[in-house]
């Protein structure tokens, strides 16, 4: 579960035997269902019993996963990503590429939460994209648009 996506058929599946067991598990009786499963999987605090949204939850292990390729890619595994999949940028900008394994396809279905909650780290600044980076909060265009190219270059080169 932690680096395979479960389809959304199985986690139903699953969901649905959970279900099963809780509000009756004999096969002559249906038992009563006393409150839907999409209402007892919400947090306690928003009236639930908190059981886990499976499909959610296998999320959350494969952001684990995208997570350490993000921030470590000294590793072996984050080394052998980086060189497969997104040899000239990071896991945030890489994309799913031909032919990739499942496990891969698995960690990018994880890409768009790492990206949501990603900090940009600047160090130096030297090679810092400001105009493709999503500097804004802006929810429609986060990104920086300038009209001088030409006279940002020039302010790198000079500096």
């Amino acid at each position: 579960m932690s680096v395979f996506l479960i389809p959304l058929e199985t986690c139903s599946e699953l969901e649905k035997l959970m279900s099963k067991y809780w509000w009756g598990n004999s096969k002559k009786s249906r038992g009563i269902s006393w409150m839907s499963w999409n209402h007892l999987s919400k947090h306690k605090s928003s009236g639930g019993i908190d059981f886990r949204n499976l499909h959610d939850y296998n999320l959350s292990f494969l952001g684990k996963q995208a997570w350490r390729l993000l921030t470590n890619e000294t590793s072996l595994i984050g080394r052998i990503y980086k060189s497969m999949y997104y040899p000239q940028g990071t896991f945030l900008s890489a994309v799913i590429g031909n032919n990739p394994s499942f496990i891969w396809r698995s960690i990018f279905e994880a890409q768009p939460i790492i990206a949501v909650g990603a900090p940009i780290r600047i160090g130096a600044g030297l090679s810092v994209p400001v105009l493709n980076s999503p500097w804004l909060s802006d929810t429609t265009n986060p990104c920086v648009i300038s009209s001088h190219l030409g006279l940002v270059g020039v302010m790198l080169i000079s500096s």
